[in-house]
Order: C-alpha cells, then sequence, then structure tokens
C-alpha cells in the first residue's frame, strides 16, 4: 500500500509538480526589471519591436517617428483626453478596473474566447512594454503580474508618462510628440482639446483610424471624449453637449522626419 501510495506520489509530482515549478522558474527568470523605469526611459516596447519583425517579414520598409518628452510638454488637453478615453478611473484604481474585467469577462465566457479585456492603462503599458500581442490566458495573467508592479513601483504620473510616450497612434508613430508631429505640425505640448480628443478617438485602433480621413465614428468619439472631458474638469460645463457635428481641427501632412533604426 505504502509503495502504492509513493508511485502516485512520484506520478503526481513528475506530471504537476515539475511542470509547474518549471513554469514558475521561467516566469521569475524572465520577469522584467520594472523598477528601473522610475529612472530610466525604455529604448524600445515589445510592440514596437513586433511591428518591426512584421514589415521585415512582409517585405515592407519599416520607419519608426518617435520622440520622448516629459509629461510637462505634453499639453494637458491630451492627458485629460486619454484618460477620459482610456481608463476614467486611472488615478483611483491600483492599476485594475474591477467593473470593466466582470464586464469582460462575461463577454468572453460567452464567446468561449478573448474578445475583451477591460484593460486600464497601466495594463496597456505593461502589453506594449513586455509582451505580444496574442489574447491567450498565460499572457493575460503575465501582464497582471507586470501591471502590478508597475503600480507598486511608479507613481500614477510616471505610468501615465510612459504610456503617452510609447502609446501607438498610427504604422510608425509611437508617442504623443511624434503623432502631434505627424498629425498636426506641431509639438504635443501645443495641442489644442479638440486635437487632444481625435487622437485620443484612434486609440482604441490606431492602425485603422487615421485623422487625416474622418469618419463618422472618429468624429462621434471625438464629441464623447470632449463631452467626458468637460464632465471631468473643475467645474462642470453650463449647458449640455451639442449634437455631434465634425470639430474644426486642421491636421496637416508634413514629409516624415528622418526615421530612426
Amino acid at each position: 500500500m505504502k509503495r502504492t501510495w509513493l508511485r502516485i506520489g512520484l506520478l503526481f509530482l513528475a506530471l504537476v509538480g515539475l511542470p509547474l515549478a518549471g513554469l514558475a522558474w521561467y516566469w521569475l527568470a524572465t520577469f522584467p526589471d520594472v523598477p528601473v523605469l522610475a529612472k530610466r526611459n525604455p529604448a524600445e516596447t515589445a510592440l514596437m519591436a513586433a511591428r518591426k519583425a512584421e514589415a521585415e517579414e512582409a517585405g515592407r520598409p519599416y520607419r519608426r517617428q518617435w520622440t520622448w518628452v516629459p509629461l510637462a510638454q505634453i499639453s494637458p488637453h491630451l492627458q485629460r483626453a486619454v484618460v477620459a478615453a482610456e481608463d476614467a478611473t486611472f488615478f483611483s484604481h491600483e492599476g485594475f478596473d474591477w467593473e470593466g474585467i466582470k464586464v469582460a469577462m462575461e463577454r468572453n465566457l460567452e464567446a468561449g474566447k478573448i474578445e475583451r479585456g477591460g484593460s486600464t492603462i497601466t495594463q496597456q503599458l505593461a502589453k506594449n512594454l513586455y509582451l505580444t500581442q496574442d489574447k491567450s490566458f498565460f499572457r493575460k495573467a503575465r501582464e497582471a503580474m507586470i501591471t502590478r508592479g508597475l503600480e507598486q513601483h511608479l507613481p500614477k504620473s510616471r505610468i501615465l508618462e510612459i504610456y503617452l510616450n510609447v502609446a501607438e497612434w498610427g504604422e510608425g508613430v509611437y508617442g504623443a510628440e511624434a503623432a502631434a508631429q505627424h498629425y498636426f505640425f506641431k509639438s504635443a505640448k501645443d495641442l489644442t482639446a479638440d486635437e487632444s480628443a481625435l487622437i485620443a478617438a484612434m486609440l482604441p485602433s490606431p492602425l485603422k483610424y487615421d485623422p487625416l480621413r474622418l469618419t463618422p465614428f472618429l468624429v462621434k468619439r471625438q464629441h464623447q471624449i470632449l463631452s467626458w472631458m468637460n464632465a471631468t474638469s473643475m467645474s462642470a460645463p453650463a449647458s449640455p453637449p451639442a449634437p455631434p457635428q465634425p470639430v474644426e481641427v486642421k491636421v496637416k501632412r508634413k514629409p516624415a522626419p528622418h526615421a530612426k533604426p
């Protein structure tokens, strides 16, 4: 009897214990050095590397526009627009929007696959910096661990600063400064509320939407974001927002700046 239980124990260890130990070792060995971000800007993100690999595989030239600027040089309008559009509770949560996650999980269970993530800005940053773009449960678990690390080691202002500097804003366009130069021929610090709301509207699908080709979705989304920005300002707007109409935003196309390798 004892030999039988010993064999069962050894079999369990071989089938479950060792794989779990190996997985734990892999996660620890490959876990990113999150605390370093408190003082050092990332040299590249996993998303940038993936886009470069995709371009090379397709035989397309890879051009990247990316200029890092401190948060103080990013328009407060854009900061508010992105928070309002992507993560309204950013400054009050600890990395996770539990209500959003609950809704996303319910929809994922109904669909039988991960379609929605209920991601906060911190979760999106974790994914952009370190992870692949697949939607596996393994990747989501790793994203959660990194998200917790970001919230533990970085203040909210630093998380927002990094996010605004690495977010994808079109093909080969990364960060607020590059987006402002690419679409409006100006610095990120000079973006207006209308311009900020327009490029914030791109963020769910930055390779699909382009301010140079205004669509009904972009216009509607821009007005939604402007309304949210007004609602979260120090004083509420005197009257309800006007019905959606195209906002006068002058978008300029200029020659792409010298691409970084």
